[in-house]
């Protein structure tokens, strides 16, 4: 394959033109479909005649009784195994029967009930009492039945757990089990003895081969090669149209180097495993192949695609002729020199697994086995140990700098992790060769296998991260001035991004155990079992159920916020509702809304309201304890929204607190103060509390002067230069009209009495100042002098200190003495 640098790509298609992604999804899931092994389900009918569901269950029972025939005396591994898959099958069937005749039993109960009892005395039609008959013969028989294939399912998986139980004793025996050392004289004496017999089966086995290859006309052997040559064209041109439409119409990002490496991966086991299927055709084609020979090449057509896999996956992270596609960051010289490792692990992998089942094939000596199965399992090693050792050199001589300057060091993660595996590695040559040849193999084989889950995890978890990242939102962290669109993009894919790599570390902690007992097949059937969900006392909660009620949560809280946007939009502001009402039902609106949404989701999962309401009834205790001032505070916020003696708008004052209310929330209202500060007030103080709101039942505003002037100035003069000054103000209103009034006398002056009204209080003080600056200059140019207040003291002589200023004359609304 050419290599195309990653920078070099061209521009991708737009995103709504991206079918093209798609359909490379589509196809390479279609592929993983059609080549992963094909788990057991148990398909139940839509009905099942009773007569049948006596000779399943008759069938059930005698397997279950043949599988615990003996089960105490066998140490075969592999018996043992075979068991325990029966077992697992025998439960699925057993489960699938019980529900496919509970529908049939769930309808004859409701076709009693709706008969109803019989009458006490009465005598029933003929027919109505053939029918009870017949029904309650029907529900007696169905309900046994169920009865029984639940009971069959229990013994099943009972008797699989008894299996597993003594798999993991038998396996630890093994593991402490000491044999004479491969460089002892009498492990050498015992294989000579063995080995000749040993050769002669290997021989037969050749010879059945051969025989088998043979059988198979020429023309067919023909055949099947033009397909294996077809099949290695068909790769050759996929990796570049691959590389093409990856370049070219995948969204640019990280999610065209993780798309091609899943791409990549898909091919190589598609390739290998396709040549081996069409091998195995060529073997059975003609031949009477046993069953034991049968498995034997079915497991041998599955190692190759595993050995497919790894190499494949091992070729992806380096990706040797593409460094700018690479996902791991490998210096390019340890990429290359590495480039030759993943395809002999994967081959040493099919040579390990032909090395354990031949043995058993061939009924070989206990002595060639162990030495067959070391002899290889150490190759694997040693492989593993030459690759750690090569990739530390080639980095090392990779970061040399011209004047010799050492490399600089590793990470410490790296650091330990390299450590251990050579540790684990020497320690299990070792511990082969004085003898424990069954805990360095296991230790060994665990160690690869530790090695191919993470680096798929790896993988995953990248592929996941791209995915979403690209598709969803953006690799840069959310903005202030970003639209809220995008943002909401942005933590979805970082949400989901996050849920799908812990369900790949989840994934890969299981697999993980594998080795120690959970073959794939007990993978495959644990996976199978998560259809019907975790039984939590009286709830069932299955997966699907999960999913429909996150999918009801999610299209009801999106068809509320679409609601409640076009009610605050389009519908409230047609209504003669002020902004303050129409902010107010919008916001019950969305509460109310969001408690349909959750019980509607709880329904969907199978969860009732009066469950809902049992358990809100058992919390009210702590609730009471714990929250009551939360819930206080919660109804008191229903409150103001419902009564609205306080709404958003209004000019309030609260102890010592005045300012405008902005937003009424849950728990407690927000106040601007006049300061721009904002004060957090429990909405508890709005209904307990003396609140004084300015703004509730008259917006308008008050502006009133008081005017001393002498007893000699003309009344009506200064009456008329009051009204001409608030009429000369634009912001005075001119209904209520403005208003002068001869207020009294005091101390010997006349007292004039001012008032007008303006649109909002907040107005007020602005407008008095301006008019008192107007007032002062009309005065002056009429040359009407103010009399004095009576509390202004007139001295000839100066004061001999100022005098302090005080709180009132530091307010800028205190007049200053003239």
């Amino acid at each position: 394959m050419t290599s195309t640098p990653f920078h070099r790509l061209p521009a991708a298609a737009p995103f709504a033109t991206s079918r093209h992604l798609w359909h490379l999804l589509f196809v390479l899931l279609l592929a993983m479909s059609v080549m992963a092994p094909a788990a057991v389900h148990a398909q139940p009918a839509s009905t099942i005649d009773i007569k049948e569901a006596d000779a399943k269950l008759t069938a059930a029972r005698q397997d279950i009784d043949g599988l615990r025939k003996g089960l105490d005396k066998l140490t075969d591994d592999a018996e043992l195994v075979q068991r325990r898959a029966d077992a697992l099958d025998i439960q699925n069937r057993a489960e699938g029967l019980a529900e496919a005749l509970a529908p049939q039993l769930a309808s004859v109960a409701a076709r009693l009930t709706e008969l109803g009892k019989p009458t006490e005395g009465g005598k029933e039609a003929p027919d109505v009492a053939q029918q009870r008959a017949q029904l309650e013969k029907s529900n007696r028989d169905l309900d046994a039945q169920v009865k029984l294939a639940r009971l069959l399912s229990v013994e099943a998986a009972q008797t699989a757990e008894q299996i597993s139980a003594m798999r993991r004793t038998q396996f630890q025996a093994r593991l402490g089990e000491r044999r004479d050392s491969f460089v002892s004289s009498s492990f050498w004496s015992e294989l000579r003895g063995d080995l000749p017999r040993d050769l002669d089966r290997m021989a037969d086995l050749r010879q059945d081969v051969g025989a088998m290859v043979t059988a198979t006309p020429g023309w067919g052997w023909l055949v099947l090669a033009l397909l294996a040559v077809a099949v290695l064209t068909l790769r050759y041109w996929f990796d570049k149209l691959i590389v093409r439409l990856t370049a070219s119409r995948v969204p640019p990002g990280r999610l065209r180097r993780s798309f091609l490496a899943v791409a990549i991966v898909m091919l190589s086991i598609a390739t290998p495993g396709l040549i081996a299927e069409f091998f195995k055709i060529g073997l059975v084609w003609r031949a009477e192949v046993g069953d034991a020979t049968q498995s034997l090449l079915d497991g041998l057509v599955a190692m190759v695609c595993f050995g497919g896999y790894v190499t494949g996956l091992g070729y992806a992270l380096l990706s040797p002729d593409r460094p700018s596609w690479r996902l791991p960051p490998i210096p390019d010289e340890v990429a290359r020199g590495l480039r030759w490792a993943p395809a002999m692990l994967g081959t040493l992998v099919i040579i390990v697994w032909l090395a354990e089942r031949l043995p058993i094939l061939l009924n070989t000596s206990l002595t060639s086995t162990i030495a067959l199965n070391s002899f290889v399992v150490a190759l694997l090693g040693i492989l593993m140990l030459w690759t750690l050792l090569r990739a530390e050199r080639l980095r090392r001589a990779s970061q040399t700098t011209e004047e010799g300057q050492p490399p600089a060091p590793r990470p410490l993660w790296i650091a330990a992790l390299s450590t251990v595996a050579w540790v684990v590695l020497v320690f299990s040559l070792l511990a082969m060769l004085i003898g424990y040849a069954a805990l360095g193999s296991f230790v060994i084989r665990q160690s690869f296998w530790t090695l191919v889950v993470l680096t798929t995890a790896y993988l995953a978890s990248v592929l996941i991260e791209d995915g979403f990242s690209t598709l969803l939102g953006s690799n840069a962290q959310p903005k202030d001035g970003e639209p809220a669109q995008s943002r909401i993009r942005i933590q979805a894919a970082v949400l989901l991004s996050g849920v799908g790599r812990v369900l790949v570390i989840m994934t890969a902690a299981v697999m993980l155990l594998a080795p120690f007992g959970e073959g794939p097949a007990d993978l495959a059937h644990r996976f199978d079992q998560l259809h019907r969900g975790l039984q939590i006392g009286e709830v069932q909660l299955r997966p699907g159920a999960l999913v429909q009620a996150l999918l009801v949560l999610a299209l009801s809280l999106v068809a509320v916020r679409l609601l409640k946007r076009w009610l605050t939009n389009r519908y409230l502001p047609s209504t003669e509702l002020d902004p303050g009402m129409q902010i107010s039902a919008a916001t019950l609106f969305g509460y109310a809304g969001v408690v349909i949404a959750v019980a509607l989701a709880l329904s969907a999962l199978g969860i009732g309201l009066e469950r809902v309401a049992w358990i809100a009834s058992a919390l009210s205790v702590g609730i009471g304890f714990g929250l009551q001032a939360v819930v206080q505070n919660f109804v008191s916020g229903l409150i103001l929204l419902a009564e609205r003696p306080v709404k958003v708008g209004d000019w309030v004052s609260l102890g010592g607190v005045e300012g405008d209310i902005l937003r009424i929330n849950v728990r407690a209202t927000e106040i601007q103060m006049g300061d721009r500060s904002t004060v957090i007030v429990p909405n508890s103080e709005f209904i307990t509390k003396t609140v004084r709101n300015v703004t509730h039942a008259n917006p308008l505003g008050l502006v009133q002067i008081k005017l001393p002037m002498p007893l000699s100035t003309p009344p009506q003069q200064v009456k008329q230069l009051l009204l001409d000054a608030f009429g000369a103000h634009q912001d005075i209103l001119s209904a209520p009209e403005p208003s002068v009034f001869l207020d009294g006398f005091d101390a010997g002056h006349l007292v004039f009495k001012a008032t007008a009204y303006v649109s909002s209080p907040r107005l007020a003080y602005g407008v008095r100042s301006a008019i008192l600056f107007d007032v002062l200059q009309r005065l002056s140019d009429a040359k009407l002098e103010m009399a004095p207040p009576a509390t202004m003291l007139l001295r000839d002589e100066p004061s001999i200190a100022p005098a302090p200023i005080t709180q009132a004359a530091a307010d800028p609304r205190t007049p200053e003495p003239r």
